[in-house]
């Protein structure tokens, strides 16, 4: 499951030589990147694991559902593209800063059911992509 994943996942990423792939805002600045584990972890530069991708959807480690992975854009409830890859949003992106050490992930909640998914939009959210994935934390 988690090859097929990769391989889905990879014509929409461009890896780096540890398989990571940054993740950036509408600004182009890098917020966080998913790591090539078990869990397809979402970091912040920060090093705090925030989410996980579970198939086509996103959840924090509060079980909640954040949103869906689509071609490498991710999308809110509403539909709104929040965040993406760099070849998905294909506008200017800022440098990648050095990215601190990984925290240890917490344990997964039971995730709640994800909802219907709207239709998607052609615009960003007004949201801010880095509280959109700190909201799968409990801290």
């Amino acid at each position: 499951m988690k090859y097929l994943l990769i391989l889905i996942f990879s014509t929409s990423f461009i890896f780096t030589q540890a398989q990571e792939v940054s993740l950036f805002n509408s600004d182009g600045k890098a917020i966080a990147y998913v790591a090539d584990d078990d869990d397809l972890t979402i970091y912040l530069w920060s090093g705090k694991p925030v989410a996980y991708v579970s198939g086509e959807n996103i959840y924090g480690f509060n079980g909640k559902h954040l949103g869906w992975w689509a071609n490498g854009i991710i999308r809110d409830h509403d539909g709104n593209a929040i965040g993406g890859t760099k070849n998905a949003i294909s506008i200017y992106t800022e440098y990648e800063p050095y990215k601190a050490y990984k925290e240890y992930k917490p344990y997964k909640s039971y995730k709640q059911y994800a909802p219907y998914k709207p239709y998607w939009s052609s615009s960003w959210s007004n949201g801010s992509f880095r509280m959109f994935l700190l909201g799968g934390i409990t801290d």
